[in-house]
């Protein structure tokens, strides 16, 4: 039969290292008083075993961890991505590691409840604060400081940073109406979602503003997803009298209405203007027209917020909000009149 094998301890690495217990434990948890000499055998050993300490356990020992949470709905969304490169900026210039939980999926149910389990096992073991992306909870229970980037909720309990989705929605209304654009389609993003609602509403608001009737006709539901986009786009541009320029609530959705008027064989921008929202990477190689709503700054903002709570410091303000820039690429263009 064969024996299990044995877990190594912090017992082992002393006995290797030739140091006391209590040596190995202060190398691990980032102590200064320990020789350069002893230090760099120390971590050698460990390098060499394959030890790993408990984080649970350093917790225990210290009231700092140096360890924050991030909680994303999904790493592989271009959203996402954007705002973990800020949050990987401010980590860098910190003495803080970071650990990512994810629920994998930016659709999936249940996420309230994800981010509320989440915070609970981290916040009340392992980490000094949680940053959370685009977080669906409205308060949590926690002593430790919660910071949030663009959460669905209209007023959090705790801290965040937001975008301005209702003026840039206006800025790109205003730009295609300036184009002579009048029948302009409108692909929304999850109707539970805060940002999407105020976007909806700046389009909505731009129109009425310029005296030009709603038609719901023109609005189809979206999720920030390209796939329903291209859908609700397929739709739009086979209408008996399709928009001449479609606003898509996000980049990801406008990719699809790209995707949709290639199938149809619509051009852009000769026959449709298109215009996203997030100036993800992937829209300045497409040429996308789109409201920069500085998405990595964003990231980086809220993790400076979150570590100024862990060390004690009193924010300025519980909301920071990002400015947002219309940025003008080849996806549109003037409308020409017809006679």
């Amino acid at each position: 039969m064969r024996s299990k094998k044995r877990a190594l301890t912090i017992q082992d690495v002393a006995k290797t290292a030739g140091v006391s217990v209590s040596t190995v434990s202060r190398v691990l948890n980032g102590k200064d008083d320990v020789a350069s000499d002893t230090q760099a055998r120390i971590m050698k050993v460990i390098g060499k075993m394959g030890y790993t300490s408990s984080l649970a356990a350093r917790s225990m020992r210290s009231h700092r961890k140096n360890l924050i949470g991030l909680v994303v709905p999904d790493i592989g969304f271009p959203y996402s991505i954007e705002i973990m490169k800020g949050v990987n900026r401010a980590i860098a210039e910190s003495k803080f590691d970071l650990l990512l939980y994810t629920t994998g999926d930016v659709q999936k149910n249940g996420t309230a409840l994800h981010e509320q389990h989440y915070v609970s096992l981290l916040n009340n073991s392992i980490t000094d604060g949680v940053l959370i992306v685009a977080s669906a909870a409205a308060e949590f229970i926690t002593n430790a400081p919660i910071v949030a980037v663009d959460p669905h909720v209209i007023n959090p309990n705790y801290p965040s940073v937001q975008g301005m989705n209702y003026q840039g929605a206006l800025a790109v209304m205003e730009y295609l109406m300036g184009l002579g654009h009048r029948r302009i389609g409108f692909i929304s993003g999850r109707p539970e979602i805060g940002s999407a609602l105020r976007r909806l509403k700046g389009y909505r608001d731009a129109l009425t503003s310029a005296g030009v009737a709603v038609d719901e006709e023109l609005i189809k539901p979206g999720d920030f997803t390209q796939k329903t986009a291209c859908k609700q786009a397929s739709h739009l541009l086979q209408m008996d009298n399709p928009p001449t320029a479609i606003f898509a609530a996000n980049d990801q959705s406008a990719i699809g209405v790209i995707e949709a008027a290639e199938g149809l064989g619509v051009r852009i921008p000769d026959d449709l203007s298109v215009v996203g929202f997030d100036n993800i990477s992937e829209a300045r190689y497409l040429g996308l027209t789109t409201v920069d709503q500085f998405l990595e700054e964003m990231g980086y903002v809220a993790m400076q917020m979150l570590i100024k709570l862990i060390n004690g410091e009193t924010l300025d303000l519980d909301v920071h909000k990002m400015q947002t820039k219309l940025v003008v690429r080849s996806s549109c263009q003037a409308l020409t009149p017809a006679y």
